[in-house]
């Protein structure tokens, strides 16, 4: 491994493309052997070089505390030896997983007398930017390779040493079980323009996968000429219904749910943003409200929950408009009272997309829900913590994608591939 030096020439943006679009050819027809060895050469690397990991990581975090990024974001940006050894037990977890690359649909014979199936190959190259959290690197590393495509990676300029040190380990270990090191790169330069560059190299880059808040993926979207799969951002709903609040064990059931989709992970895009209570359940919400508070949750209620709120002594803040339909990332969560499934259902789908819960014990109310809600994922009767890859069986992700072309929700494995047609003859002709 060798320091990052920020003087030295940095490499062009093209010649990375180059450089990953000729591994990208050797990667995609690798046997599953070769790249399940790249990855425990990957973890052998991280436990082997944590020291120097950590100590790149600590400039990070000394620049960005000094430069006052919030304490939230420099959470997310610091490591230590435990989240080393998470990243990559993670890596190992993504070894073992069903290899999606050679998959084959089954023959058909058409009229013709021409036999035709798909076979599920990688993308090709992609292009990941993402912010903060400098596990990503590693993740989108393990499977890119696994999948079988090339992966030029850009972390947020207070990762540039962490992402650094990781791309260093990276690149050694692929170089160590003979696979091209430029397998997977890190654009080591923090300049916006190289992201510009990144997202108009066309020609050499299949794919870009923003990882990040709305305004990175607004610049993506406007800004590329390459495809932009879109993720991880949206709104998160949970509708309570009054099934689900009749009997007090079913009312401790929803505060534990609610409490673990606020509190557990504020930051991430699937913690709750909006709780959508029916008026028939209005009952429970004191109860309800009165955990989050404990935890630290602001509540910003509608009219109509604020004045049940008030009536407990329970603290809230009148909601704003703009409080409905906005993904907040911390402890907020704004509240409103809904008058019955229907109103339910059109408000998720004026704000909505991302992760959508319900809370019911009545199935036809359940299954008309699952039906009618058009987001990346919809859960019943549990947390919306659980649309992730890893909690699906998964392995890691790249992104939550809430989109519908090319994949919809966590991008994993299988997420990075595509398909071709194989057409095999015996001398036909088309008349």
């Amino acid at each position: 491994m060798t320091a990052l030096d920020e003087r030295a020439p940095q490499t062009s943006i093209r010649d990375l493309g180059v450089r990953a679009r000729a591994a990208g050819r050797v990667l995609r027809s690798l046997p599953t052997e070769r790249k399940v060895a790249a990855l425990h050469a990957i973890a052998a690397g991280l436990r082997d070089h944590h020291a120097e990991i950590l100590t790149a990581n600590a400039r990070d975090v000394e620049a960005a505390v000094a430069s006052g990024l919030p304490e939230a974001m420099v959470a997310r940006l610091k490591l230590d030896a435990r989240a080393l050894e998470t990243i990559a037990a993670d890596v190992l977890a993504v070894s073992r997983l069903p290899d999606p690359v050679g998959e084959t649909t089954p023959e058909a014979t058409q009229p013709s007398g021409i036999r035709v199936s798909t076979r599920r190959v990688p993308l090709g190259v992609l292009g990941v930017i993402y912010e903060s959290r400098p596990n990503v690197t590693v993740d989108v590393a393990a499977l890119g390779v696994m999948s079988g495509n090339a992966v030029i990676l850009r972390g947020g300029k207070e990762t540039i040493h962490s992402n650094a040190a990781l791309g260093d380990v990276v690149a050694a270990a692929l170089a160590s079980v003979g696979l091209p090191p430029t397998a997977v790169q890190v654009i080591r330069d923090p300049a916006r323009e190289r992201v510009l560059e990144l997202l108009k190299l066309d020609d050499l880059v299949d794919a870009i996968i923003p990882r990040g808040g709305a305004g990175l993926h607004r610049f993506c979207v406007e800004n590329a000429t390459v495809p932009v799969i879109v993720g991880g951002i949206g709104v998160v709903h949970l509708y309570l219904a009054p099934s689900f609040t009749s009997s007090p064990a079913d009312v401790q059931t929803a505060v534990q749910i609610i409490r673990n989709a606020k509190v557990q992970k504020p930051s991430a895009c699937n913690a709750l943003d909006t709780l959508l209570i029916d008026r028939a359940a209005l009952d429970s919400l004191p109860e309800i409200a009165r955990d989050l508070a404990a935890h630290g949750v602001t509540l910003r209620a509608d009219p109509e929950s604020q004045a049940v709120l008030d009536a407990a002594g329970l603290p809230a803040q009148p909601a704003q408009d703009a409080d409905f339909g906005t993904e907040f990332l911390a402890l907020t969560a704004s509240i409103k009272v809904i008058a019955g499934l229907d109103e339910a259902l059109d408000f998720i789908a004026a704000h909505g997309n991302h992760t959508d819960v319900i809370l019911s014990r009545d199935p036809a109310q359940i299954e008309r829900f699952v039906q009618d809600v058009d987001s990346a994922a919809v859960v019943v009767n549990a947390s919306p913590r659980f649309n992730d890859g890893g909690q699906l069986g998964l392995g890691a992700e790249v992104a939550i994608s809430t989109q519908k072309l090319h994949a919809r929700g966590p991008m994993a494995l299988r997420e990075l591939t595509t398909t071709k047609w194989v057409v095999v003859g015996n001398g036909q002709v088309r008349g």
